[in-house]
């Protein structure tokens, strides 16, 4: 693992989720394709609460003392229990837009990170500080993909055209 480049890749997402998510319209960030799928809205949530309570409180807290328990975290249950749909679009994306940059100044002012520290996780078993570094990442690209998939699927739906040309999806 290379941490420095993990942590660069995070620090470029931060603009990829930024150009993806900003100047987009109400009808757009609510829009779901079916009641079981999340919005732009619910996803922008889910990131900032992940943010705030998931990847870097947890590679933190492994770094630090990795026999202490984790929080628990809840991402699906979040949704409701949160209200995310009654959150503001624009103000929890710039929140979770200002973590990202707290994130990774903390993680870039590390000074010899422990990254084979191992928190025994209840489900997973065996998880070092480097393992929840590169899901971060990997949880980043899950959600590009998500993203970049809704918007491709509001345009299907919305445009009244075929799409055919452009390629297959």
């Amino acid at each position: 693992m290379d941490a420095k480049k993990i942590i660069s890749e995070l620090a470029r997402n931060k603009k990829i989720f930024g150009d993806l998510l900003e100047n987009i319209m109400p009808e757009v960030y609510s829009w779901k394709q079916n009641p079981e799928k999340w919005c732009l809205l619910e996803i922008v949530c889910h990131l900032l609460d992940e943010e705030r309570e998931d990847f870097g409180a947890r590679v933190r807290s492994t770094l630090e003392d990795p026999k202490r328990s984790l929080n628990p975290i809840d991402p699906q249950g979040w949704v409701v229990s949160r209200k995310y749909n009654e959150r503001d679009y624009n103000e929890t994306l710039y929140a979770f837009l200002d973590e990202r940059t707290k994130s990774i100044k903390q993680l870039e002012e590390l000074k010899s990170p422990k990254w084979e520290n191992e928190h025994i996780h209840p489900t997973l078993g065996p998880m070092t500080a480097g393992k929840f570094l590169t899901n971060w990442l990997a949880h980043d690209y899950l959600h590009i993909r998500q993203i970049t998939k809704l918007k491709y699927d509001y345009l299907a739906a919305s445009a009244g055209e075929d799409l055919s040309y452009a390629g297959n999806w």
